[in-house]
Order: structure tokens, then C-alpha cells, then sequence
């Protein structure tokens, strides 16, 4: 019988096996490292590139930073513009207040009617007068309620008294307060 000694071949494929996983690992190990680079590569640009544009921004910031220097300027200045106009107009309704008051009491007193004392304390005001009867006071209030100028108009008393050359008049006294009209639309 004839033997045959087979541990040679056996032997040769294990080592030819055995270089074609090195070969492998190499081939693995080549490809991750390629990659590993272009990531590194690719993530480098972006860095670059962004870099680059913050620094572009900041540019353009630091030149329009006197632009928006005057903006805040011009803010600033307009907000002080603002209040004086306010105060401004608060004068100017100071100012005619009283004369638009007198000028309603004048409008809506009825003839007979007399006032006699006006007292204002900040947005109240008493009102004291004589008429000839309670009617007239009765229209007085009526009138003094539609002002646009009054508001919580309320009588608080009437008593029956004597006026000059013995006639006998109606002391009267009313509490309102006073309000600022809304300005008109205009359209």
C-alpha cells in the first residue's frame, strides 16, 4: 500500500490561510485609516470655513459698530424727544383745563342759577350756588351729567333760604369730578 504524507499540504494552506488574513487585517486597517483621514480631513476644512466666516462676521461688525452707534444715539435722543412732547402736551391740557371747565359750568347753567363758590381738589370739585327752585338745579345736574368734562355729578344738598330783597331762593351743593374729554378721531 502506498502512503501518502498529506502534513505538507496541510501545512502550506494553513500558511496561506494564515497570509491572507494578514493580508486582510492589512486591507481593514488601510481602509479605516483612509477614512479615519478624510473624516480628519474633511472636519478640518469645516473648522477652517467656519472660522473664516466668524471671522468675516466680526468684520463686518466691527464696521457698522459706528452705525449702530448712531442708532442708539438717535434712539436715545428720540426717546428724550418723546418725553418732552409729553410733557409738552400735559402742560398745554393744564393749561386750557380750567378754561374748558369754566366754560362748560358757564354753557349749562340755566338763567336763575347762581354759583356762588367752585373748589377743586386734584379731579373733584364742589360746586355751591342759590337758584329760584329745585327745578332748576334738577336741570343743572342733568346738564352738568352729559358734559364730557364731568363725571359722578351728585347732589349732596338743597335747603330753602333767603336771597337778597327777601326772595327766597335754593341753596344748593354738588360734588363731581372732573375728567379730560378723548380728543376726536381724526379720519
Amino acid at each position: 500500500m502506498i502512503h501518502i504524507n498529506l502534513l505538507p499540504v496541510r501545512e502550506a494552506r494553513r500558511k496561506a490561510n494564515l497570509r491572507q488574513y494578514v493580508m486582510q487585517l492589512a486591507l481593514v486597517m488601510l481602509v479605516t485609516a483612509a477614512g479615519i483621514g478624510f473624516a480628519h480631513s474633511r472636519i478640518s476644512e469645516q473648522i477652517s470655513q467656519t472660522k473664516l466666516r466668524v471671522s468675516q462676521m466680526q468684520r463686518d461688525i466691527d464696521q457698522f459698530k459706528p452705525q449702530l452707534e448712531q442708532v442708539d444715539a438717535f434712539r436715545k435722543k428720540k426717546a428724550g424727544l418723546e418725553k418732552k412732547i409729553d410733557v409738552i402736551d400735559g402742560l398745554d391740557r393744564a393749561r386750557s383745563g380750567p378754561v374748558r371747565v369754566m366754560d362748560e359750568l358757564a354753557i349749562h347753567s340755566p338763567e336763575r342759577l347762581w354759583l356762588t363758590s367752585l373748589q377743586a381738589k386734584g379731579s373733584t370739585i364742589e360746586l355751591k350756588g342759590e337758584s329760584l327752585d329745585n327745578e332748576l338745579v334738577a336741570v343743572f345736574l342733568t346738564a352738568l351729567g352729559e358734559s364730557p368734562y364731568f363725571d359722578q355729578v351728585e347732589l349732596d344738598s338743597t335747603e330753602l333760604g333767603s336771597g337778597a330783597d327777601g326772595l327766597k331762593t335754593v341753596t344748593f351743593r354738588i360734588h363731581a369730578v372732573l375728567v379730560a374729554p378723548k380728543p376726536a378721531v381724526k379720519g
